[in-house]
């Protein structure tokens, strides 16, 4: 596996152009072209990543194959959803993202990543919380492995289509 290295500036188009085709790789049979458009119009464009990489209170680590393409990456920041009432929001962080390449699945990427992320976390939080797909078992697994458990129920929507993501929260 190649090093982790932090996102700069300079990684925000690729990074957006590898985003884009990693959720439309593990989701896109789900959604209407069109909602599954402007979702992804709006959800990493380069712009908002770059605000993201100059952002201190964000993180995004980078994994990248021998050829030097984005095989993978994680990003962390402060909560952008609402949480059930009954869960704290003070001293909280989120896990944004993670994703792979396929052929990095299996290769030991997806829990450097996670180390990473968790790593981060505990520097500033006392709670990282994440949002899965109800539908993705593989990843719940993963989560589960590290100590997240399911807090509740959350909306995704992927323009007019909306899905259940199940909040997770690991106490750290």
């Amino acid at each position: 596996m190649t090093a982790l290295t932090p996102a700069t500036l300079a990684d925000a188009n690729a990074l957006s152009d590898f985003s884009n085709a990693a959720f439309t790789a593990t989701f896109g049979h789900i959604y209407d072209p069109a909602d599954l458009a402007f979702f992804l119009s709006t959800w990493n464009p380069p712009e908002k990543l770059r605000a993201q990489i100059a952002d201190p209170d964000w993180a995004i680590m980078l994994v990248r194959g021998e050829n030097g393409d984005i095989i993978g990456y994680a990003k962390m920041g402060p909560l952008e959803f609402d949480l059930p009432p009954e869960q704290p929001t003070d001293d909280a962080v989120e896990l944004h993202q993670i994703y792979l390449a396929e052929a990095a699945k299996g290769s030991g990427v997806a829990g450097a990543l996670m180390d990473w992320g968790i790593a981060w976390a505990r520097e500033r939080a006392s709670t990282l919380y994440l949002t899965v797909f109800t539908d993705n078992p593989r990843a719940q697994a993963v989560y589960r492995r590290y100590g997240f458990y399911d807090v509740g129920r959350n909306e995704f929507r992927v323009g007019n289509h909306v899905d259940e993501d199940r909040f997770f929260r690991l106490d750290l």
